[in-house]
């Protein structure tokens, strides 16, 4: 569950829910290092829930996937012009940091 959008998290709960699988969850924990993750309590439901989380991610690929090209015909897709107009010093900032690590890093190889 690590990275997973919450909007994707509830959706899956609620399909498990719906579809009577019991499961549990793991959090990451105080440090983030721990396994983040729904856990099936009955091992005999594997295979009735893998059927249903990949028509799931099918599904949601699908419907993103057609939000994104709705969004790209109405010119709505976040470039790195929004960005940058959003927030004109973050971005520098932050592009200022990522060269400066880009030079340091390739620095001693290209030198040498």
């Amino acid at each position: 569950m690590r990275d997973v959008p919450e909007d994707e998290a509830r959706e899956v709960k609620e399909l498990l829910e719906k579809h009577e699988i019991e499961f549990f969850e793991t959090y990451s924990g105080n440090w983030g290092i721990s396994m983040p993750a729904l856990w099936l309590k009955n091992i005999k439901q594997f295979e009735l829930a893998r059927e249903i989380l990949d028509e799931y991610q099918r599904e949601r690929t699908e419907r993103i996937r057609n939000e994104h090209q709705l969004n790209k015909e109405r010119n709505e897709v976040k470039t790195m012009w929004h960005s940058f107009k959003e927030r004109p010093l973050q971005f520098t900032t932050y592009s200022l940091i990522i060269i400066l690590v880009l030079y340091l890093s390739i620095k001693f190889f290209v030198f040498f």
